[in-house]
This record gives C-alpha cells, sequence and structure tokens, in this order.
C-alpha cells in the first residue's frame, strides 16, 4: 500500500491535509454536543428549566450538527478528487509499465490477469482511499479524543467502555483475519473469469462450430462457481461483524445507565422538607439550592453525556467495521499494483544510438534459447548469416523453435547464449527506438486495431501518407480495399473480425511494409494466401523491396523454395542451410517436408 501512496502528487497531499482538518474539525463538533446535551438534561432534571435554556443549548447542538455535516461534505469532495487522481495516475503507470514489458514479463503475469490489475484492483483501491480519507483517519482521532473525555467523568463508566472496546478489536481482528486469505484467492479467481471469459468471446465461432457451448458453459462455470462459494464465505463472515458490534453497542448503553442507576442510588437522597418555603409551601428556590439534589441533577447529566460519548467511540469503530469490509481485498489488490509496477523489464536498452556502416545484415553467433532456465532450450547453438537484401527463408516441422528464432531479432526476447548482430553490432547495444526503425515484423496471427484500414496500416506513424498506405497495400495484394465503398478510411472492427483471414493478414503484410524497415519479418503471413495470391505477394516484395532484407518464415514449400537462402530447423538446431535445389540433395529432413507436400516430378 505504501508503494500505491507515493504516486500521490503534491496537490493530493494538499487536498489530505485539507481532508485531515476538515476531520478534525468534524470530530470536534461532534464531541461538542454532548456537552450541549448534559447542560440541558441537567436543567430539565434541575428542578425549573427555563425555554431560554432549552433553546441555547438546543440550539448549539443544531448548529454542531450542521457544522459536522459541513465539514463532512467537503471533506468528500476532496477525498474522491485524491482517489480519482491516484487510480489515474496509477493506472497510466501501469499501461506504461506493461507497454515497456518483454514478452517474459507478460508470460509471467498473463494477459488476464494483468487486464483485472488495470481494472478491478484498481477500483478497489480508488473506493478504499475514496471511503478511507474519511474513515480511517476519523475512527481513530474521534474514537482517542471521546476516550479522553470520558476518562475525566467516572472511573466505572470509562472501564465499561474500555471493556466494550477491547472486545470490538478482538472480534474485527478474529474475523478480517479469516477473511483475508480468502480476499487474496479471490483476486485469483477473478483473473481465472477473466481468462475463461475472454478465451469464450474470442473463440465464440469456434464453439459454436463444434457445438461445445455445453462444455464452455461447464468450465465458465466452474470458475464461477469457486468465486462464488468465496465471495459467500468472506460476505458471510464480514456480515457477522455488525451484529456483533450493535451487540457491544447494546450492551453497553445498558452498562452506562445500570452504572449510572447505582451511582445516583448511593449518593445521599436530599430531605423533602428542605424544600418548603416559610409559608407551608413548595419552593423551587430551595429546590434548586439543595446540594443533594443538585448532585443527582449532575450525575444524570453526566450520564446522558456520557452515553452519547461512547456511543462516538462505537461509532469509531462502526466506521472501522465499513472499511476492514473492503480494506481486506485493497490491500491484496495494492500488492498486486505493486508487483507490476516494482517489476523490471528483463530486456533493457542502451541510451547512445548506435553509429553503423551497413544496413540489413543479420548474424547468429552460437545463439541458444530457451523459455526458463530450467528447461530444455529450444534453440541450440545456431550460427548463420542472412545478407543484406536477402531473401530468408525458414522452416521446419511444428514446435522446432521457427518463432522463438525471429523473437531474437527485434529483441521481444533475449538469447541466452551466444550473441545476435544486425550489422555487426549486438541487437543489445542499440536503443529502443533504433532497433524498433531497423525491424518490422508481421506476425504469426494478423493483429487489426479498431479505426480504419489507413490507421491500421500506417500503425505506429506520427502522420499517414496516402500514397505510401496505397503502395503498401498494392505490394500486399489488397486490391479488395479498392472495392470498399470508403477505400483506405474503411471501418475496421476491433480486432480486424469484419475481414476474412486472408485479408488481415494482407494488412498486416501491407503494415510491415509501410514501416519500409532495413530489416522485415513475416512470420507464417502467407498461410491464409491462395498459392496465386502468395506467389503476387512473395514477387511484389522481391521487385519493390530489392535492398530490404527479408526473412520469411512459412510452412509450405511453394512459399520459399524461390529464397536465397533456407534455413530447415529440426529440434532446435540446424539440420540444413541452402538454396531449394541443394537441400534437396543434402538434407533429409528438407527431402521429407517437399516430398510430403509436392510429386518429384513438382519439385
Amino acid at each position: 500500500m505504501i508503494t500505491v501512496f507515493k504516486n500521490l502528487k503534491k496537490r493530493d497531499w494538499c487536498y489530505i491535509v485539507l481532508c485531515l482538518g476538515l476531520i478534525v474539525l468534524q470530530v470536534w463538533l461532534d464531541l461538542t454536543m454532548p456537552d450541549y446535551t448534559a447542560k440541558l438534561a441537567e436543567a430539565v432534571t434541575g428542578g425549573a428549566p427555563t425555554m431560554s435554556a432549552v433553546w441555547k443549548n438546543g440550539g448549539m447542538m443544531l448548529a454542531c450538527a450542521f457544522g459536522s455535516l459541513a465539514a463532512s461534505l467537503v471533506c468528500s469532495f476532496f477525498g474522491a478528487q485524491v482517489a480519482a487522481n491516484l487510480v489515474k495516475t496509477l493506472r497510466s503507470k501501469l499501461f506504461d509499465t506493461i507497454l515497456g514489458f518483454s514478452n517474459a514479463e507478460i508470460d509471467k503475469f498473463s494477459t488476464p490477469s494483468l487486464i483485472t490489475r488495470t481494472t478491478n484492483d484498481l477500483t478497489q483501491i480508488q473506493t478504499l482511499i475514496a471511503m478511507g480519507l474519511q474513515v480511517i483517519i476519523k475512527a481513530p482521532i474521534l474514537a482517542i479524543w471521546a476516550l479522553c473525555k470520558i476518562s475525566v467523568t467516572s472511573i466505572e463508566w470509562t472501564a465499561a467502555t474500555l471493556i466494550t472496546v477491547c472486545a470490538m478489536i478482538i472480534v474485527m481482528a478474529v474475523l478480517v483475519g479469516t477473511c483475508m486469505p480468502r480476499f487474496k484467492k479471490i483476486q485469483l479467481l477473478t483473473d481465472n473469469l477473466n481468462d475463461v471469459t475472454r478465451e469464450n468471446l474470442s473463440g465464440v465461432r469456434v464453439v459454436r462450430a463444434f457445438n461445445a457451448e455445453a462444455y464452455q458453459e461447464e468450465k465458465f462455470d466452474q470458475v464461477n462457481r469457486q468465486i462464488t462459494k468465496n465471495h459467500l464465505m468472506t460476505s458471510r463472515t464480514m456480515g457477522m461483524m455488525m451484529p456483533l458490534i450493535s451487540l457491544c453497542m447494546n450492551a453497553l448503553t445498558l452498562a452506562i445507565f445500570w452504572i449510572g442507576a447505582i451511582l445516583i442510588n448511593n449518593l445521599p437522597a436530599p430531605d423533602p422538607t428542605t424544600f418548603i418555603g416559610a409559608d407551608g409551601a413548595f419552593d423551587p428556590a430551595l429546590l434548586q439550592a439543595n446540594a443533594e439534589y443538585l448532585a443527582r441533577a449532575q450525575t444524570i447529566g453526566n450520564m446522558t453525556a456520557f452515553a452519547q460519548y461512547a456511543m462516538q467511540v462505537v461509532m469509531a469503530f462502526i466506521l472501522l467495521v465499513m472499511i476492514f469490509a473492503i480494506l481486506p481485498r485493497a490491500m491484496v489488490s495494492a500488492r498486486r499494483v505493486s508487483e507490476v509496477l516494482n517489476t523490471k523489464p528483463s530486456i533493457l536498452y542502451k541510451d547512445q544510438p548506435v553509429e553503423k556502416q551497413e544496413s540489413g545484415r543479420i548474424e547468429f553467433k552460437d545463439v541458444s534459447f530457451g523459455y526458463s532456465n530450467e528447461g530444455t532450450p529450444c534453440l541450440n547453438h545456431l550460427n548463420f548469416t542472412i545478407e543484406k537484401g536477402q531473401t530468408f527463408a525458414i522452416i521446419g516441422a511444428t514446435g522446432t523453435g521457427k518463432t522463438s528464432l525471429i523473437n531474437l531479432i527485434p529483441r521481444f526476447y533475449d538469447a541466452g547464449d551466444g550473441e545476435v548482430l544486425i550489422d555487426g553490432v549486438n541487437v543489445k547495444e542499440y536503443p529502443e527506438a533504433q532497433l524498433e526503425k531497423m525491424v518490422s515484423v508481421a506476425p504469426q496471427k494478423a493483429i487489426l486495431f479498431s479505426g480504419d484500414i489507413q490507421s491500421n496500416v500506417a500503425y505506429g506513424s506520427e502522420e499517414a501518407d496516402e500514397e505510401q498506405v496505397q503502395r503498401a497495400l498494392s505490394i500486399a495484394q489488397a486490391e479488395f480495399v479498392n472495392d470498399l465503398e470508403e477505400g483506405i478510411h474503411s471501418k475496421v472492427a476491433q480486432g480486424g473480425t469484419n475481414f476474412s483471414g486472408g485479408q488481415k493478414q494482407r494488412l498486416s503484410i501491407a503494415r510491415a511494409v509501410y514501416k519500409n524497415s532495413e530489416i522485415m519479418i513475416f512470420d507464417d503471413t502467407f498461410s491464409a494466401l491462395d498459392y496465386k495470391t502468395d506467389m503476387l505477394v512473395r514477387k511484389a516484395l522481391s521487385e519493390n523491396l530489392k535492398d530490404t532484407t527479408k526473412i520469411i518464415v512459412a510452412q509450405r514449400i511453394g512459399t520459399i523454395k524461390n529464397a536465397d537462402q533456407i534455413l530447415v530447423l529440426d529440434g532446435g538446431g540446424i539440420a540444413g542451410i541452402g538454396k531449394h535445389e541443394e537441400l534437396l540433395e543434402t538434407c533429409p529432413v528438407y527431402r521429407e517436408i517437399a516430398l510430403s507436400q509436392l510429386s518429384k516430378e513438382e519439385l
């Protein structure tokens, strides 16, 4: 929680100080009212109350009540402002931090968990701050101040109040301690719920195609039942707190009046004959001057005031109950948010740009890589070179490390051993902006963003160049854009759901081409294209991007057989490297893949 509060700005701290002053004012007004109640009770029981005394004391009580209300409203306004500002800052920092994560950090937290931390967890913190500035600060001030005023009145009443306070503290400690582990589990289950929901929504077409609605519903219900079970347990446990506090409060009220009755009975009884005047009639002046009667009236007034003070102490704990209902879960949320903010990216970049002569040459020097330090590496001792302007293809069976290999070039991951060099310089020496400018990637899964076609093709550019957008679309063979009513300004739904797989792949290729980097990586981005379009795209890339180094990951022999070099991966190692004809002769793995797709005559 301390890490979270470090994100408060000077303006927010000023608001907090203002709220503190308003809370002190509010508590002072609340604790002043019992004094006027005591005076009013003493005047009423003193024998001859006057309306002026009633109006005076009652008016002061109303003034204190309205003053407390005004202070509370202003404090709530500034408290909400602090909570909103803090969560706004945290949300921005979380988003920036997550954008700086490498794939390793994303894999560590998982996407659903990061979504929960930037939404649900921040909402818990905001609720706590908005209520807490009023309640967490007010409750202890109110309780301590009220106990101080109580302690000078009667040791018996003070003892009864302290016993009740200790009982309430024990109750709250036991209940909160019981619920704390459950609150942590609820947040983890919320991650799982988001994961299942996200999976169902993104794969809804597959679910319907395979008539798997019942299976997915059972999968969702299982997670839903778990989180409901934990919510019920915590709600029932925390629900016991208010009845127990009410029990303590009622017991304290009875104790105060019981002790008051004993104290009054122990006082000497006044002699009624002392109230009779010389004329033999009742004389109010003599009643008000009687010491025994005044002592009883004062005790009754003190008892009334003490009852109100005691209720203020109990009220402070009721306020704490309200906070303890959300504090454990908010603390869990704060720890989860802090985990993300305190996580340092495993991939760090240099600040100074690298001056280089070449452009587009890539070299792997004895590179090994694994997704965990304990597991078996998925790439082992790779050594090869890609010259500038070459079309370099990578092929291999599923799971042989093709995508893992190309992920090392733009530093989505860092090599465990060895070096990945671009233009003779280790990729770890490049600043982030320079490396991103040098390499463009069309990923295995074509991802489009909500907006229009132009904004997707020119993604990342400050201002789109329509001529360059049209050129990129032409190279990617995305003529279907011209057939749309609004052309390049046609809308794109989130995830590109209003386009087919082949159309999304061509737009993804166009986005990589528009960036005009010296190195372009196409990670199986031709898989959804028909053979003719596949051939036309590769031909356009070869003719228009002669000086650009092109790396193509593919499963189809027809896509890569005309490449300048073909790298064959098998079991994380190099099974062969060379041209199509050479590999057919020298590489059994490549020959087996080729013969599984084409006949000997076609090869």
